[in-house]
């Protein structure tokens, strides 16, 4: 009996899944439809085009957006916020962010919950954790009466120094939970981020309260329809660290799910540098609606401590995604005499004019299949025929007003499309003193590979990268993926007054319940690992860089406080461009992050080619504002060493590859393509 290993991931358009045949050692990927307001049923249509018999499937791992969704929807569950009485307004007073500092037209970001949800409640701890002032219970009850009574979906619970002391945050918990019951949501800002700094922490624990009810019930669901048709193994949930819990561990923690659908691609791209010359990777992930940069450094995803959702921070671990309203379904239009494109889209329903289902906007997909780009009765692997003289005619309607025929106007809505995302990847590296022509540049999703070579072009980039299944390569990824969970310590001291001893302490500490508690994600002892890294500043500034540690034990090691100095110090000018080797230094958090090894489907090699001949035919596809003769060529007929040169279009079932005059294709042992430009 064959056995699979699966992953999901549902995106505004499609739903791609990917499964893993361990008895013949091979991968299969489809799209299905998404299938909005019952996203379950998209993904067990999925399912059944791979496999027959779902009872056969014994790993499946799932990357949602229904939490992100609903934040960006603001769709979540009314949250009432308890919070130390006498500062209970921090939430709303925020931060301002310091690039606004001088921005006379800066405005706050709209908060999750409006101001006469925010409790006072009395009882205080000081900043180093001891009780000044008992929790008032009474009120405590009240408020939980007033959540009853007003309908509220969720309790927010932020008192300050909790991450120093949680005792009054947990018993706030129980006393709501007697008054509302076992299954009420509240979410306690020690548990949601157990870091300084005030206003984060309150920020992420109403985030996690906002969004945690719908996230639960979907997962909920979801485990119920996959038990239904025979699946008995855990459902797996990517986080938005990049790591894999079980969906029992998501639903007591669902901020962790927030951004797991856009990271699986970063994951991709790690394991990608294991068969790469080159370990430091742009990721660019095109989907119907969006457009996600991220990055591979050194062959690590690129990983940060903290995001910002809307304006609004978010203290978790984060694979660093920046994403842009630019994908197949953008819709273009003009403003003030010119032509736009996004962040609007089309989405899945009525989506682009071509689709036949009602919609009449011009959008991206609709100016690639004009121009020839897209096989119009090949769409989704057969999927889908596509209107070539519907998308005529809604091109149309904004060329007209521009003065330019349908194919001039189809070339410009891709060369706007390219620019835009083009100046994303710039946000993402530029801005941080990375330079992208030190990078190859990794395409994925639908229409990532029919746009990437612009890209690279645009930013001089000499190598494209095609990887294979590109319309699903966030769900491969997720099948290449571990479980990782990450612990934090506050911990404040200047470099003078550090007890080494007892640093390591506390990070053993950490890590031995840490790695104990892999244990419920069933992760065997010889496949639990851990890192451990410290927050560093120099002293009176207010951020920080995370210095790795090789061990717990290392702060018990002589020179430790030197060897810290230094490898800030590196960093600091890495990151900035100067730095002050000897000066003062504090610590900050203390991190811990343990990693359970899963068993990953290593069969990434494909057949060779005999001969440099394949099948292909020859059609005229438009670039540069002509037609040119064009290889299109189904990438199945394609073998390991098979080389040529553009234009062409290679064909498969989730994605197009578009390859412009001048650059040339190679098809990599791994299965990847190689795209290059012969003018650099």
């Amino acid at each position: 009996m064959s056995k699979f290993r699966v992953s999901m991931d549902i995106g505004g358009t499609f739903t791609d899944i990917v499964a893993y045949n361990e008895s013949t050692k091979e991968y299969h990927a489809t799209k299905a439809s998404t299938t909005p307001g019952e996203l379950s049923r998209g993904v067990i249509d999925g399912l059944g085009a791979l496999v027959s018999d779902l009872s056969e499937i014994e790993f499946v791992v799932h990357g949602t957006t229904q939490g992100l969704n609903a934040f960006l929807e603001r769709r979540g569950v009314p949250v009432l916020l308890l919070a130390t009485d006498g500062v209970e307004d921090s939430y709303h007073i925020a931060r301002g962010p310091r690039q606004e500092l001088y921005n006379a037209q800066y405005r706050k970001p709209e908060p999750l919950i409006e101001r006469k949800d925010v409790i006072g409640i009395p009882g205080r701890l000081e900043y180093d954790g001891a009780e000044l002032t008992p929790l008032d219970e009474d009120a405590v009850r009240a408020a939980a009466r007033r959540a009853r009574a007003e309908g509220h979906g969720a309790i927010a619970v932020a008192y300050l120094f909790s991450y120093k002391n949680p005792a009054h945050e947990l018993r706030t918990r129980d006393i709501i939970r007697e008054e509302l019951g076992e299954d009420f949501t509240v979410s306690l800002s020690h548990e949601s981020a157990k870091e300084w700094r005030e206003y984060e922490r309150t920020s992420s624990a109403v985030v996690e309260a906002y969004t945690g009810p719908v996230v639960r019930d979907y997962l909920i669901d979801l485990e119920d329809e996959l038990a239904e048709r025979g699946v008995d193994v855990p459902l797996h949930i990517m986080q938005s660290s990049g790591g894999i819990l079980t969906a029992k561990s998501a639903r007591e923690r669902p901020l962790q799910t927030l951004l797991s659908g856009p990271v699986g691609g970063a994951i991709g791209g790690e394991k990608l540098t294991d068969v790469l010359a080159t370990k430091n990777l742009i990721g660019v992930d095109m989907g119907g609606t969006s457009f996600d940069v991220s990055l591979v450094v050194n062959g690590e995803p690129d990983v940060s401590t903290e995001a910002e959702l809307e304006g609004l921070p978010l203290l978790m671990s984060v694979v660093n995604i920046h994403t842009i309203g630019a994908g197949g379904g953008s819709v273009a239009w003009i403003e003030a005499g010119g032509l736009r494109v996004g962040p609007r889209s089309a989405g899945a329903t009525p989506g682009p004019a071509c689709y036949g289902r009602g919609g009449t906007e011009p959008t991206v997909t609709d100016a690639n299949l004009v121009l020839g780009r897209v096989d119009a009765g090949n769409f989704a692997g057969g999927q889908m025929a596509l209107d070539v003289e519907a998308s005529r005619t809604a091109l149309a309607t904004v060329g007209d007003a521009l003065g330019l025929g349908v194919t001039e106007i189809a070339e410009g809505i891709c060369d706007v499309a390219n620019s835009q995302m083009a100046q994303a990847i710039r946000t993402i590296t530029i801005s941080r003193g990375i330079e992208p022509r030190d990078f190859a540049l990794v395409a994925f999703g639908g229409a990532g590979p029919m746009h990437a070579v612009f890209l690279a072009k645009e930013l001089g980039i000499a190598e494209t990268i095609v990887p294979r299944f590109p319309g699903a390569f966030s769900a491969w990824g997720m099948l290449q993926g571990n479980v990782r969970k990450d612990f934090t310590e506050p911990y404040f001291f200047l470099d003078e007054d550090l007890d080494t001893a007892d640093m390591s302490r506390v990070l053993s500490e950490i890590e031995r319940d840490a790695l104990a508690g892999l244990a419920d994600e069933g992760i065997p002892a010889d496949r639990r690992f851990s890192e451990h890294s410290v927050d560093v500043r120099y002293q009176m500034q207010e951020f920080f860089l995370s210095v790795p540690l090789t061990s717990a034990t290392e702060p018990l090691e002589d020179g430790f406080i030197d060897r810290l100095g230094e490898r800030f110090a590196a960093q600091y000018e890495e990151r900035y461009g100067h730095a002050n080797l000897g000066a003062p230094i504090e610590v900050v958090t203390l991190r811990t992050r343990v990693t359970g090894e899963l068993d990953s489907s290593d069969s990434l090699q494909i057949a060779e080619a005999t001969t440099q001949e394949f099948p292909h035919e020859i059609r005229r596809v438009v670039f540069e504002q002509r037609e040119w003769d064009t290889i299109v060529v189904d990438r199945s007929a394609l073998g390991a060493g098979h080389t040529f040169e553009g234009p062409a279009v290679v064909v498969e079932a989730t994605a197009t590859t578009v390859v412009p005059p001048r650059f040339s294709v190679t098809v990599e042992p791994h299965g990847a393509l190689t795209i290059r430009n012969l003018e650099v």
